[in-house]
């Protein structure tokens, strides 16, 4: 299935299997979970979130230290 992944100001079409979460999706990407926040259609989303056809992915990095 297509998905639009946004990462910054990247935009990319990305293919990946049926029924695939947001953490696969991190996986594929070799982007860490705990570095980032992601958005699906504009709706902040849980990792264990799944991904549909068509969807929109905002993939947010974190800035965090002390």
């Amino acid at each position: 299935m297509d998905v639009k992944v946004i990462i910054g100001e990247e935009d990319l079409e990305r293919k990946i299997p049926e029924g695939s979460s947001i953490k696969e999706l991190l996986k594929l990407l070799e982007i860490p979970t705990e570095t980032v926040v992601v958005k699906k259609n504009q709706s902040i989303v849980i990792e264990e979130e799944i991904i549909q056809d068509g969807d929109t992915i905002e993939i947010i990095k974190v800035i965090y230290g002390g």
